[in-house]
């Protein structure tokens, strides 16, 4: 018998020889055994080894007189007991390829009676969104409100022929990679793929379905920099080919097609927005919040987690039954029958691709309620499909308002952030005036990073140099204070003046004859 206890040192042990195979066997090439024997007598220390391929007879025919000379047995006694082995190594093998493939079989959770009921019913509930965001925060992302929401609709677009992405913005240490990593824990882990760094072709290299309709997570777009360009083109035509050179087992050159197909939502965090921003282009850019009051909340957090207060089962309750809750969704089309009517803003720059976005968002909101919607039949082609309610537009019209501000801005938004800082420390502070030390000591600001934001608010026209009195350094002044305040009604105002024109578009005209009555 094989003994294959050590899986470095399998043993073979008969009467008249004892065989080790050093160093285990090799699953990948079935048209050879190649193996490192060592072989002696039992009780004896003359020992031979030697590498060889027990399926080339020639290698075999030599082997078996060497070891016929060496040590002294029969020519038949060796050949019988290689082919023993031979056949023995054969057959553990193939157990071991079966095995192997068993443990990297795709993880699919079958989904009890009494689960699946408990996620229709969640799915069916008329304060869906608000039900789903507490249950997000029950889960352990704290804060955050609109983007965790926001995050999670975007993440459950994989599963439509349409998935939107996500770039998480913020500087160093506010908790971009963590909020993602939560939210993401929230999608069954069957439909995710955690990176950290790639190669330049590691996407071509995916299994042609692997990565249809899954959520790629990439804790930092630095790691990724050299895929960027295939991660775009998956973004963007749900599909990327590669042409290499192969030989085949003949020896002969041919070419061949290397073809991974989408679609699939791509999750990403970087500081540096304007490094990556073809790809920020194809995204919804999601900036954390760095106030003092999200501060506050993290830490109360982390506080009642080290104090050993947290209710941890609360937590893994409310992550199973999101999970539960992506599982059940089913493909189905959505239909917007009041797109025509929707308008973005003016202000929002780059409006072609941030109105798909828009409309995108939209329809994800209908597909997750899609328990909650009757299903049409389409009389051409016999598909079925849901239909948006003004009910869904009005609540992607919330979300949205940040995504929207955000590219309707004319700077970054690391100076944005800075600027509106700036503007609460000087309301508070009852100034109009600011002097660049007096910022740096009170905002703590390191003085390279103020000079780059001084730089963009002054070329960007946010602010002013003044003259101080005499002997003092340059003041700044903010050119309009509201600025950013009245940029969100703006937006906020065309969005509900949508809204109010599909409302009288799809209300029935009441008509009156001559004499007062209704007709």
């Amino acid at each position: 018998m094989l003994n294959t206890t050590n899986p470095n040192n399998y043993e073979y042990t008969t009467k008249h020889l004892e065989i080790h195979i050093l160093g285990g066997l090799k699953t990948n090439k079935l048209e050879s055994l190649r193996v490192t024997i060592s072989i002696q007598k039992p009780k004896q220390h003359n020992i031979l080894r030697h590498s060889l391929d027990l399926y080339n007879d020639n290698q075999v025919e030599k082997f078996v007189r060497k070891i016929a000379e060496r040590l002294e047995i029969g020519t038949s006694v060796a050949r019988r007991t290689l082919q023993e082995l031979t056949k023995e190594l054969e057959n553990y093998r193939f157990l071991l390829i079966d095995q192997y493939e068993k443990e990297n079989q795709p993880y699919y959770k079958e989904l009890s009676a009494t689960e699946i009921k408990q996620a229709e019913a969640f799915l069916k509930r008329n304060d869906l969104l608000k039900k789903t965001n507490e249950l997000i925060g029950k889960s352990g992302v704290i804060g955050e409100e609109h983007n965790r929401q926001t995050m999670y609709l975007i993440f459950t677009s994989r599963k439509t022929n349409n998935p939107l992405h996500s770039i998480s913005l913020g500087s160093s240490g506010v908790g971009k990679t963590h909020l993602q990593a939560s939210v993401a824990e929230l999608i069954p882990k069957e439909d995710r793929i955690e990176i950290t760094v790639l190669s330049a072709n590691a996407f071509y290299y995916f299994q042609r379905t692997e990565l249809q309709h899954k959520l790629i997570l990439i804790e930092d777009l630095d790691g990724a920099e050299s895929v960027l360009y295939p991660l775009r083109e998956l973004q963007s035509k749900k599909s990327i080919t590669k042409t290499t050179v192969h030989k085949d087992s003949k020896g002969t050159t041919k070419t061949i097609h290397l073809t991974v197909e989408g679609p699939l939502s791509v999750a990403g965090c970087t500081t540096q927005e304007s490094i990556y921003e073809d790809n920020s282009n194809r995204s919804f850019l999601l900036y954390i919040d760095e106030s003092e009051e999200q501060d506050k909340k993290i830490m109360n957090y982390q506080k009642l987690i080290s104090a050993g207060k947290l209710n941890e089962q609360e937590q893994i309750e409310a992550k199973s039954l999101l999970q539960n809750v992506q599982r059940i969704l089913k493909p189905i089309k959505v239909i917007n029958p009041f797109a025509e009517y929707l308008e973005l803003p003016k202000s929002v720059f780059k409006p072609r691709r941030t109105n798909s976005h828009y409309l995108q968002f939209i329809e994800v909101i209908t597909f997750y309620k899609q328990y909650q919607r009757e299903q049409h039949v389409n009389e051409e082609t016999g598909e079925l499909f849901i239909e948006t309610t003004i009910e869904d537009m009005q609540e992607a019209n919330e979300l949205i308002i940040d995504v929207l501000l955000r590219k309707s801005d004319t700077i970054t938004g690391a100076t944005r952030n800075h600027l509106e800082c700036l503007k609460a420390y000087l309301t508070k502070n009852n100034q109009t005036t600011f002097t660049n030390a007096e910022i740096r000591r009170h905002l703590r600001v390191k003085e390279t990073t103020l000079r780059r934001y001084n730089a963009q608010l002054l070329l960007e026209n946010y602010i002013k140099k003044v003259k101080g009195k005499k002997g003092q350094l340059y003041h700044f002044e903010i050119v309009n204070i509201n600025e950013y305040r009245e940029l969100k009604t703006l937006i906020k105002d065309a969005l509900n003046k949508c809204v109010t024109q599909i409302n009288l578009a799809t209300s029935p005209q009441v008509r009156h004859q001559q004499n007062g009555e209704v007709k």
